[in-house]
């Protein structure tokens, strides 16, 4: 299923989208890159079933910190379940996309003129080598969820090297998730 620009989406929908605010359950702790300290820049919420993935990457000095490995530091994904909403934005650092962006579901096999941003499950199509990550609980291999490209315009774009491509990955069973992205 590719995922097409849907538009400006408003800052906390619970639809897929890029920017805007992420939906968390109470007692959420805005997280912060382990290499540079700052906080990390909210990328995208996608929901799933059952829940929510939210990913984050640092952006706070691109290219210092380790943002495109999956288990650096300089990124995260979250699985949320239950009841969620808006996150307080911290104060300081690159936390939020400069737009948000609606990202509509459409099947692969029909054509279509709006800009492709990305697509939920099958395989991933890596740019460099597989490097699906394994769960941090069980280590079992991760499921690819979702691939997310760099964006339409500057305002909406993730910055993934230029040309760069992002991939969330989940394990269900014990509800965690990770980001990574190649160029």
């Amino acid at each position: 299923m590719l995922l097409v620009h849907g538009g400006v989406a408003v800052a906390d929908a619970p639809e897929p989208r890029t920017g805007g605010v992420p939906l968390v359950p109470d007692g959420f702790v805005w997280p912060n890159c382990r290499e540079c300290g700052g906080f990390l820049q909210f990328l995208a919420h996608l929901p799933l079933d059952p829940g929510t993935i939210a990913v984050f990457f640092c952006q706070n000095d691109p290219g210092m910190c380790d943002d495109w490995d999956a288990t650096a530091g300089a990124n995260r994904a979250f699985v949320f379940r239950g009841q969620l909403s808006a996150a307080t934005v911290p104060a300081e650092g690159e936390t939020l996309l400069g737009a948000v962006t609606a990202l509509r579901p459409h099947p692969a096999d029909e054509p279509t003129a709006k800009p492709v941003l990305g697509r939920l499950g099958g395989e991933p199509d890596w740019i460099q080598d597989d490097e699906t990550p394994g769960c941090p609980s069980c280590a079992a291999r991760m499921t690819f969820t979702a691939e997310l490209e760099e964006g339409s315009d500057f305002a909406t774009s993730a910055n993934f090297g230029g040309g760069g491509r992002g991939y969330v990955f989940h394990c269900r069973p014990c509800s965690e998730a990770a980001f990574l992205w190649q160029r």
